[in-house]
């Protein structure tokens, strides 16, 4: 946005004329005459050396291309009291110099070879001392060194009154300095503001951009208020750097107007971000000869794209209603018109003094203000859409707590069903083998049934029914100590049944365990030996059953059922799903992290339960413990 007072400070900054001061010592300017240097920087003598020049002076039009120092001679009087208090201002001075008072000298710059001090924007006062002051004409000499392209000359000079060069000399310091650290700072603070924005809300690209914008006006116009040459080698190379930071601002700022307005023109995007590569690589290469001409090239392009753009926003925003659009249409307007004064006075078509300094400020906080008009109103849609959420998530919250209050009920119908087919599970594997068993008992036995035999096999279903009943709580329960205590029971019931039947039953334990099963687990494997040894009973036609349970590893438990029957064929009795037991079985098994597999065939069938036993049971065990050491102590029935 502030391109055009760039380029009017690049081109030579604001102009003045020479101003003479009332008081005890009314100044009178008598001649004003320009000398190159000497080679060795002293003043020429008196001769056709000397030119005269009217204040301020760009020598570039009368030297083209001469880089070195310059004299500036300035004869006055006070037409007043002789020796009467007097003092000097200098607007500027490009790009650095020293000041003699006669032959007295004043002040000089710090670094007046390269890199040159940077006293182009720097206005300056002294107060004349009485002992350089001489009766009659007095010569003010100020000696320049300049850069070819750089607008090297003298700014206006002030002499007169002490009390009113200083305050002009104020006054220009407020116009020139002051503005212009007050719109670093206000453009870095700003600049830093809508930065963190655009962070927080990544989508809200026009906000990056007008951090970019602010970023690279603040390089550029650092170069207006900075009197040190670093960290730059030469006066060119700053100059270079400078146009560069100008280039990017005007760059960054017509894509902060697109994105503000919401239009996305990637031809044209690419078109100037092309342009810009192209001028910022020029500016980077060309000899030194011609980079003042390049520079200027660039600048006024540049200065014409920036015009543009204003005037195409604007009209674009007055025919819309977005307000904030409007709003910053009528910064820019301002703007631009404060830039054709300054381009009129810059081109001597008028007198006055710059407005850009002052309104610049004034444009700089209203694009921010509009900024933050529209951030303003985005928070406010945020903020209607988390209360419309809020009452979408309130509905919702209702309606999920009526499903699931619905859902509740069905968990706990699909529960009570799930209790109903886990007790007929448990009847089934333990109180109906039982009761085969016994049948089986009763059917082979040749005499009526004592009492004492009769309430033992009472006795035994009511243990099974118990155990049924207590079948939730085995979780909680320890498992047996050893597998000779787990197998028991069962050991017990079957062996007397099997050696009346007439069939031998061989039972292969280990005599501990590795690392002990769950409780639940304990069951599975007691229902499944249970159902298997029952189904041998009541469809095989066995001659004879093994028991084994083995251990290969500490993590692996397998039980294995097998016997000589006549077999089945295993695909069809699941397909035809007419096998209440085997589905228990494997429903059982299955729940206890473990796996059932059925093989039968004439004269073998074989049920192999694998369990996985819990790994940090498993890593408990004594690493020393094997399946050699296990088997030494089988117990074999």
């Amino acid at each position: 946005m502030l391109g055009l007072l760039a380029l009017l400070l690049l081109c030579g900054g604001a102009r003045a004329a020479t101003a003479d001061a009332a008081g005890d010592c009314a100044a009178r300017i008598l001649d004003v005459r320009i000398a190159q240097a000497l080679p060795d920087g002293a003043r020429p003598a008196d001769g056709p050396a000397w030119r005269p020049v009217t204040l301020p002076d760009d020598w570039s039009a009368r030297w083209p291309g001469h880089t070195g120092k310059a004299w500036y001679r300035i004869d006055w009087r006070c037409d007043g009291a002789s020796r009467a208090p007097a003092a000097l201002a200098l607007e500027s001075i490009i790009m650095a110099g020293e000041v003699y008072a006669n032959d007295d000298l004043l002040w000089r710059d710090a670094s007046q070879s390269e890199p040159l001090s940077r006293s182009w924007n720097m206005p300056r006062y002294w107060r004349l001392p009485e002992s350089a002051m001489r009766d009659g004409v007095n010569t003010i000499w100020v000696r320049v060194a300049g850069v070819a392209g750089q607008h090297p000359g003298l700014g206006p000079v002030y002499l007169g009154e002490p009390e009113a060069i200083e305050r002009g000399h104020e006054q220009r310091v407020w116009r020139n300095r002051t503005l212009f650290h007050v719109n670093l700072t206000i453009s870095a603070a700003l600049g830093l503001f809508f930065f963190s924005l655009w962070i927080l809300r990544p989508q809200q690209s026009s906000h990056g951009w007008y951090a970019l914008t602010a970023l690279f006006w603040v390089l550029f116009a650092a170069n207006i208020v900075a009197t040190s040459p670093w960290p730059f080698a030469t006066t060119l190379a700053a100059a270079r750097a400078n146009a560069m930071a100008l280039t990017l601002h005007i760059a960054c700022f017509c894509m902060f107007t697109w994105r503000f307005a919401g239009r996305y023109r990637p031809r044209l995007e690419k078109v100037m971000w092309v342009g810009v590569a192209l001028s910022l690589a020029a500016l980077a290469f060309v000899p030194d000869d011609v980079q003042p001409s390049a520079q200027f090239v660039i600048v006024m392009a540049l200065t014409a794209l920036f015009c543009l753009n204003c005037l195409h926003f604007s009209i674009q925003a007055l025919r819309g209603r977005d307000r904030e659009q409007q709003l910053l249409a009528a910064c820019l307007l301002v703007f631009l018109g404060a830039a054709v004064h300054d381009l009129l006075l810059l081109f001597k078509r008028i007198d006055g003094l710059s407005y850009i300094p002052y309104t610049s400020i004034a444009v700089l906080i209203g694009m921010s203000a509009v900024q933050g008009l529209r951030h303003a109103r985005s928070v406010r849609r945020i903020e209607r859409f988390n209360e419309e959420l809020e009452i979408s998530v309130q509905r919702a919250r209702d309606e999920l707590a009526v499903t699931l209050a619905r859902e509740h009920e069905l968990a706990l119908a699909h529960s009570r069903l799930q209790d109903r087919l886990d007790i007929a599970r448990d009847l089934h594997d333990g109180l109906g083998g039982s009761l085969v068993r016994m049948t089986a008992l009763v059917e082979q036995s040749g005499a009526p049934l004592q009492n004492r035999q009769f309430l033992s096999m009472l006795n035994l279903l009511r243990n099974d029914l118990r155990q049924t009943i207590d079948s939730g709580a085995s979780a909680d329960m320890k498992p047996p100590a050893t597998p000779r205590e787990w197998i028991a029971p069962l050991r017990h019931r079957y062996t007397q049944l099997f050696d009346e039947l007439g069939i031998e039953v061989r039972w292969d334990v280990p005599a501990s365990w590795i690392v002990p099963p769950s409780a639940l687990q304990c069951l599975a494997l007691t229902r499944l030996i249970e159902e298997g040894l029952t189904n041998v009973i009541k469809h095989s036609r066995a001659g004879r059953v093994a028991v084994r349970l083995a251990q290969p590893d500490p993590r692996a438990l397998e039980l294995m059922v097998a016997d000589d029957g006549a077999g089945f064929d295993v695909a069809a009795v699941c397909q035809a799903g007419i096998s209440v037991g085997m589905r228990s079985m494997s429903t059982r098994i299955a729940r206890v992290g473990g796996s059932l597999r059925i093989d039968s065939a004439p004269g073998r069938t074989r049920l192999t339960a694998s369990l996985t036993l819990e790994a940090e049971d498993a890593e408990a065990a004594p690493a020393t413990a094997s399946a050699q050491d296990v088997s030494k102590n089988r117990i074999r029935t």
